[in-house]
């Protein structure tokens, strides 16, 4: 730590919020609420820093610093705590500058947040480890969905761009006629598109904490109760029907938790992150996994370690000293 904080007796965490992408204001949000839940338990100094729309870095007060000022508020710093949602942040982009910095952060390293932020190479590694992923294909180029679009109607499917978060350009397509305009809502995002077919379940999400000595916490489980699909107009514009706890019997909990696991450590994940499923008539089927999901306290993972006895300033003490460790 610098010495500084250590004679105050207090950690000095740099909060980075907004980003270059859809999810900037959800990101803003987040790190708004985590730092004032860091000042609030007394043990911490916070630094804000905040990436605006266009990649521009800027100070409390949003003066501009460029990257070069950034990196040397970053290094007097004891801990970086990233709340930047989707690309240019959550992919493992800011978790490798501060590598590059030297700075210790919060949560999951460059390698876990490019995969995780990957739909389809999360779909990889889970099945992997034996965990299911709903069936599909991955469309790399115009060439594939000129393809798809000429073969016969298999649906009805999820369309969705491969690295966008905060489900941005994910569509549910009943019928072939909706089709090209699901596409082109994804490749908005990503010229990756993502086609899955639509998995009929109840969906759940799964938090889970890794310490520092090796042990997984996973908090009470979450369910998202949704008529169709939990996009991103359901998810900030409409009020969910959200139930916590889940009800759910020993068994289907212990395999929520252990698919949420085995996918959080095959994917090299650190700190927190939120795993998301289907519980269908055939058992566990993985959705997506957020190595940065939303970090209010209202938000789903922070309710979740709340139902659980790990309140938020607790739950945000915890992460910053272990990534201390």
């Amino acid at each position: 730590m610098n010495s500084s904080t250590l004679d105050q007796g207090q950690i000095r965490v740099a909060v980075v919020g907004g980003g270059r992408n859809g999810e900037h204001d959800v990101s803003l949000a987040s790190a708004a609420a985590v730092a004032a839940g860091l000042e609030e338990t007394g043990h911490h100094r916070v630094v804000r820093l905040t990436v605006d729309r266009d990649g521009l870095w800027r100070d409390d007060e949003l003066r501009p610093l460029g990257l070069a000022g950034a990196v040397r508020v970053l290094q007097t710093c004891d801990v970086v705590f990233p709340v930047l949602h989707g690309v240019h942040g959550e992919d493992g982009t800011l978790a490798a500058l501060c590598e590059l910095a030297g700075v210790r952060y919060v949560g999951s390293g460059v390698g876990a947040g490019a995969l995780a932020l990957d739909k389809w190479a999360t779909k990889l590694v889970a099945g992997a480890v034996g965990v299911a992923t709903a069936p599909g294909r991955l469309l790399a180029g115009s060439a594939d969905r000129e393809e798809l679009l000429a073969a016969p109607w298999g649906g009805p499917v999820v369309v969705k761009p491969v690295t966008a978060g905060s489900s941005l350009g994910v569509s549910l397509v009943r019928r072939p006629g909706e089709l090209p305009a699901a596409l082109a809502s994804a490749v908005a995002l990503d010229d990756r598109v993502l086609v899955e077919e639509f998995v009929v379940g109840r969906e759940f999400c799964v938090a889970v904490l890794a310490r520092p000595d090796g042990t997984r916490r996973t908090a009470p489980i979450e369910e998202v109760v949704r008529d169709g699909i939990f996009d991103h107009a359901a998810k900030y514009g409409g009020h969910p029907d959200i139930r916590l706890p889940a009800d759910v019997s020993p068994s289907e909990a212990g395999a929520l938790e252990a698919a949420a696991v085995a996918v959080f450590d095959a994917l090299g994940c650190r700190g927190l992150a939120r795993v998301d499923f289907f519980l269908t008539a055939d058992g566990v089927v993985l959705n997506e996994v957020n190595t940065t999901p939303g970090f209010t306290a209202h938000s789903a993972a922070p309710l979740m370690f709340a139902a659980g006895g790990l309140g938020y300033g607790d739950l945000l003490d915890v992460l910053v000293r272990d990534a201390l460790v």
